[in-house]
C-alpha cells in the first residue's frame, strides 16, 4: 500500500501519521493485510507527477471527485468551504448579508498563482472586500491554522475555510468557535463551487486498484465516518 502524501498537512496528513488520511490510509493497509508506504511530498506544483507520476506510490487519499491528475475512486465523504467566527456573533444567513462589509475576514488563497478561494470570490461579488486578509495555502504551517490563530488573536472576525483544513483547528481552539454553512451566492460561475465530494486517486491504468478501493470503501465506510467525525470534518450529506 504506496500512498502519495505531504509530510506537513495536518489535519489531513503528517509524516507522524496523525493525520486522517493517515489514519484512512493505515486502515486500508490493516483491512488489506500490507504494510503501508508513504511518498512524502509537499502539495505543491507537481506534486502528483513527483509522485504517482513517477511511480513513487499508487494512492492519494483525498482528491475531489473529478481530479484532472488522476483516476479517481467512488466519493467517502462530502464538505464544503465553511464559516467560522467568535461563538457570541450571529451567523449571516448569506452573501447578501450588509454585516459581511464590516467584518474583517480572512480568506485561502489557492492554486499556484495564490487565487482567492471560492468564499474570497463570493465576497468580492458582494462588494466586501474592504476587511479581507489572504492566507496563501504554503507556509511555516497550514493556512488553517494561521487562520484560526489570527482568529484567536482578535485579528479577524471571521474566516471563510475549506472544512476538512478547519475543523480540527476549530475544535482545538483556546476560544469557544464556531462552524456554520454559507452557502455559495447563486451569481457565482458553477466552476466556483463551495461543496466538493472526495475521493481517493489512482492512475488511470490502476483499474484493479480502484476495484479494491471502491470496495473497501464500501465496506468500511461506518470506520471512515469515525474518523472523519474525531477529526470534526464538516459534512454535507452523504457521498
Amino acid at each position: 500500500m504506496r500512498v502519495c502524501a505531504d509530510p506537513d498537512n495536518l489535519p489531513l496528513s503528517h509524516e507522524d501519521g496523525s493525520g486522517f488520511e493517515n489514519r484512512i490510509a493505515q486502515l486500508i493497509a490493516s483491512d488489506w493485510g500490507v504494510p503501508l508506504q508513504y511518498a512524502w511530498m509537499p502539495d505543491r506544483r507537481g506534486f502528483v507527477r513527483r509522485t504517482m507520476g513517477a511511480d513513487l506510490c499508487d494512492v492519494i487519499i483525498g482528491v475531489p471527485v473529478g481530479f484532472e491528475r488522476a483516476a479517481t475512486t467512488r466519493p467517502y465523504y462530502r464538505s464544503s468551504y465553511v464559516l467560522v467566527h467568535r461563538a457570541g456573533l450571529q451567523s449571516p444567513a448569506s452573501f447578501d448579508d450588509a454585516r459581511l462589509k464590516q467584518w474583517r475576514f480572512g480568506v485561502q488563497l489557492i492554486g499556484n498563482d495564490l487565487a482567492a478561494s471560492p468564499p474570497g470570490y463570493a465576497l468580492a461579488r458582494h462588494g466586501a472586500t474592504a476587511n479581507v486578509r489572504g492566507f496563501p495555502v504554503p507556509g511555516e504551517e497550514p493556512a488553517a491554522a494561521r487562520m484560526v490563530h489570527a482568529l484567536e488573536r482578535g485579528e479577524l472576525d471571521a474566516l471563510l475555510v475549506w472544512g476538512p483544513q478547519a475543523g480540527w483547528y476549530v475544535k482545538n481552539a483556546k476560544l469557544p468557535l464556531r462552524v456554520a454553512q454559507l452557502a455559495a451566492p447563486p451569481d457565482l460561475p458553477r466552476e466556483l463551487a463551495f461543496q466538493y465530494d472526495i475521493a481517493m486517486g489512482t492512475r488511470r491504468a490502476d483499474k484493479a486498484l480502484r476495484a479494491a478501493l471502491d470496495d473497501f470503501i464500501a465496506r468500511r465506510q461506518p470506520d471512515i465516518d469515525r474518523i472523519l467525525a474525531e477529526y470534526a470534518v464538516p459534512r454535507v450529506g452523504a457521498p
